[in-house]
């Protein structure tokens, strides 16, 4: 392969990446893994080396996966809904999320410079804060004049619904301390779009109403890192280690009286941990465990009931609280040609029923994901990975904030909320084309 062609391939799938959204709720808003082999053993990848996603998984990797580059797209369909009932404000009913199918493109090239030193591309997305309902579903009240209206399920005009996307670029780079361990780091470069739509009642709670919704698409970009290690102590058992500390990203100007701090909306910090088990010569199982740390984020993790305006520094948020992750997975090469993959993802529910009501915007209650993958070998240099994950319907309940919210704003004591349920269910999958070079 001529390395003249490299940027020009980065350069599409940058391109790629920035059309779409990645709408990826599954551990929060972080994928369940990143690379189609990865996805298709539940996520699993810290302590592997077998594609050029170093960026995303482990940047120490990179000294281990050889020369070659990988392209992917995954085609995502999260199922969101939300139901109210026993509302005395005529807001009880259904209602379902309109965007169900969504493109997330990857890429990953690694190159081996000498022996010891390696160096790596990874470009690849977060998201999941993504919801569009329809508008005029429910009858309100304007709590000013008295008047009823149609309204959406959080009584503003029109659709409802938010679109967060992140997009990260890491160039990478790892080098062999000993034959057989290796550190690696991964600068990253963060840009990240969001908007709100159709929650105009919100307005009222803010401290810049005027940069709470419907204001079209924000951005915003910031600089982090990755670091990780990588290590084979035998012949059968291979650890990794990777970790990420919170990343500062600019202010959404336009939505300063939404998010805590005047806008502020950070990427969390996480780490995983991990080992790959070679049973034998034709089996690999691989654990690793992700913490994600919400709580670095105070306009995700901010308990929506905080009593402050929104936009404040301590102002409500989605109230999202900090994540464990289990990854298993396994692999086996059934035949010189083809390689199959399962998995497992079992993660906890970042939302609480305190904050039921904020999440209809953002429904990232899963926990169970269930993966099947494999890899077809063209020839010795070429090969075309798949996988297909489903994770189960997951819910929460709780008592619905817009009763207090009318109340706070002159409503009758009598009138309340009700109960609110918010539920997903997932089905995704993905395809990879992988080149390998000498």
């Amino acid at each position: 392969m001529n390395i003249k062609q490299v940027p020009q391939k980065a350069l599409v799938a940058v391109a790629l990446a920035s059309c779409f959204s990645a709408a990826q709720a599954t551990n929060g808003y972080f994928a369940h893994g990143y690379g189609i082999k990865a996805k298709g053993m539940g996520g699993a990848s810290v302590a592997m080396a077998q594609d050029a996603f170093a960026g995303a998984n482990n940047p120490a990797a990179a000294a281990f996966a050889g020369n070659r580059w990988d392209i992917g797209a995954e085609l995502f369909s999260p199922k969101r809904s939300m139901t109210r009932s026993g509302s005395n404000l005529g807001l009880d009913g259904k209602v379902e999320s309109d965007r169900d199918y969504f493109l997330v493109p990857e890429f990953g090239y690694n190159r081996t410079i000498s022996k010891d030193l390696s160096v790596n591309l990874t470009v690849y997305g977060n998201g999941g804060m993504n919801t569009s309902y329809p508008g005029g579903q429910f009858t309100c009240q304007n709590l000013s004049t008295g008047a009823l209206y149609s309204g959406n399920t959080l009584c503003g005009q029109g659709k409802l619904g938010v679109d967060m996307s992140q997009l990260i670029i890491a160039p990478t780079i790892a080098y062999k301390v000993s034959p057989n361990h290796s550190l690696g780091i991964s600068p990253l470069l963060v840009y990240q779009q969001f908007k709100a739509y159709g929650i105009q009642p919100f307005a009222m709670m803010s401290g810049s109403p005027a940069n709470v919704t419907n204001n079209g698409k924000d951005d915003s970009t910031g600089f982090g890192v990755r670091v990780g290690y990588q290590g084979k102590l035998n012949d059968q058992v291979s650890l990794g280690a990777a970790y990420s500390p919170k990343i500062d990203m600019k202010s959404f100007d336009k939505y300063k009286g939404l998010f805590s701090g005047n806008g502020d909306f950070d990427i969390p910090g996480n780490y995983t941990v991990g080992l790959a088990f070679q049973a034998n010569p034709f089996t690999v199982i691989a654990l690793d465990y992700q913490r994600i740390m919400y709580s670095d984020v105070p306009s995700v993790h901010n308990p929506s009931t905080n009593m402050a305006p929104l936009g404040a520094s301590n102002g409500p948020g989605f109230g999202w609280k900090d994540i464990g992750v289990w990854k298993i997975g396994v692999q086996w090469e059934a035949t010189p040609t083809w390689t199959v993959r399962a998995g497992y993802n079992r993660g906890e529910n970042p939302i609480q029923s305190r904050d039921v009501t904020f999440n209809i915007l953002a429904p990232g209650v899963m926990r169970e994901h269930f993966t099947l993958g494999g890899t077809m070998a063209i020839d010795k240099m070429q090969e075309v990975s798949f996988f297909y994950m489903h994770a189960r319907e997951q819910s929460v309940s709780g008592i619905s904030a817009l009763g207090p919210i009318f109340q706070s704003f002159g409503a009758p004591a009598t009138s309340w909320g009700g109960t609110e349920r918010i539920r997903m269910y997932q089905n995704s999958i993905g395809v990879q084309y992988s080149k390998k070079f000498r």
